[in-house]
């Protein structure tokens, strides 16, 4: 069956090399097979299938994993489940290894993502100029600004747990990755080669943290940039404010995160 579902998938694919596929590619395939009217647990089958199929080919010739990014239960797209606050601050602490000082940058783009709300493409592709230091009544605050979808770009106030994690990276970790390809001057976050980091590296980051965590919940990066928004409307935040941190083109998108705050506070007061 395993083998039927590859020859399935090969001939999909028309050629197109296994490094190239996105998981759009493969959310293409499965709609494909939709069409073909073909079983819900034929397609489940398919899918778990290529998930394995390609957890080998990352482990044994380190091609991308196109299926980490999607979910295993497409049977409603809907908003990711809120962490609370200790689960955020459990993943941030799971996320350092003393022994290897290289985690000090995941915990710096934990600390960014909940600081921040920005999306996983948008944190990969923060370069060292998009950090600010802006004087305020209150002291210095640092400043990021994100390019987000369509090129729009948004500046958001970092708190002060982000920032001096980032710091931390950047003193004690950064200038050893840079050494390995100084032409990456730019980039803030570096791989072990000294590369931009990858969005694969960032999604794998953010699982690793969960499993050392011991948190069991579906978690991605976008369950960080969900919970820092959830988390900013149950302390009070202006719905406005907090769709400008989160560069929604539309209202009607952050609209949904207070439905999510608004049965929270409910469900609290009515136990």
């Amino acid at each position: 069956a395993d083998r039927r579902d590859l020859e399935k998938f090969k001939m999909f694919l028309n050629g197109k090399e296994l490094s190239k596929v996105t998981p759009e590619v493969i959310t293409a395939f499965e709609t494909s097979l939709r069409q073909d009217n073909l079983s819900t647990p034929t397609i489940n089958r398919a899918d778990s299938t290529l998930r394995s199929f390609f957890k080998h080919l990352a482990q044994e010739y380190e091609i991308a994993d196109p299926t980490l990014e999607i979910s295993a239960s497409k049977s409603a797209r809907r908003l990711p489940k809120a962490l609370t606050y200790d689960q955020i601050m459990s993943m941030i602490n799971a996320a350092l290894r003393e022994s290897d000082p290289i985690t000090l940058r995941d915990q710096a783009m934990l600390e960014l993502l909940y600081s921040s709300g920005a999306r996983v493409s948008e944190l990969i592709g923060i370069n060292m100029n998009d950090l600010s230091t802006v004087n305020s009544d209150g002291g210095e605050i640092t400043t990021l600004k994100l390019r987000g979808k369509g090129s729009k770009e948004r500046i958001v106030p970092l708190g002060s747990f982000a920032t001096a994690a980032i710091e931390n990276y950047c003193v004690r970790v950064r200038a050893g990755l840079l050494a390995k390809n100084p032409k990456n001057n730019s980039a803030l976050f570096l791989n072990s080669r000294g590369g931009r980091i990858s969005r694969q590296s960032a999604w794998q980051m953010v699982l690793d943290a969960a499993s050392a965590a011991g948190i069991t919940e579906h978690v991605s990066p976008h369950v960080f940039r969900h919970s820092y928004a959830t988390h900013l409307l149950d302390g009070g935040a202006d719905i406005r404010v907090v769709q400008e941190l989160l560069g929604h083109a539309s209202v009607t998108t952050t609209q949904i995160y207070t439905l999510i705050t608004i049965d929270k506070v409910r469900k609290s007061t009515s136990m």
